[in-house]
């Protein structure tokens, strides 16, 4: 209840069953475009007889990469030369748009350090797509949210009122 209007809340994760793990033992995606520890989360909101929904999905960044553990804190991402990452790109965002529709990719990793080339590789996939339907954003969440400035997450708000407003 919120100001004394009653409504049931919602909210259902499902996990895939393809390409589960623990971190950094599972990365990246296969070649039929399953994106490891992929999660989708519905929020549903029926109030007077009226339903809305909303669905996130969020999953490992979908082309061949891979993190080894080490004795390090943050083992240095490995993305893989050898082999065609737009094929199972490709695939992974057909199948979104099948499931979901238009695509709002937002990616919260470093823009700096060992995670930048997976930034750089990821935007530079989605603009070589050249797909309408998918759209990228790039948030350098710890960079913007350090030392616990969470007002700056309206950064990304206002990045992407419009898209959630459609």
């Amino acid at each position: 209840s919120i100001n004394g209007k009653c409504f049931d809340w919602l909210l259902v994760s499902r996990r895939s069953c393809f390409r589960a793990g623990v971190r950094y033992y599972v990365r990246g995606i296969d070649s039929e475009g399953h994106a490891a520890n992929f999660v989708e989360t519905e929020q549903i909101v029926h109030y007077k007889g009226s339903k809305a929904s909303f669905v996130q999905t969020r999953g490992s960044i979908p082309f061949f990469w891979s993190q080894r553990p080490n004795l390090k804190y943050k083992p240095k991402p490995q993305i893989s030369k050898s082999v065609n990452h737009m094929d199972g790109f490709q695939r992974h965002f057909d199948s979104q748009i099948i499931s979901y529709g238009k695509q709002m990719i937002v990616n919260l990793v470093n823009q700096k350090g060992s995670e930048k080339p997976l930034e750089q590789t990821f935007a530079n996939m989605v603009n070589s797509m050249a797909n309408g339907m998918v759209r990228y954003v790039a948030f350098d969440f710890h960079k913007e949210c350090s030392r616990m400035r969470w007002d700056r997450l309206q950064i990304l708000l206002d990045q992407l009122a419009e898209q959630q407003d459609e």
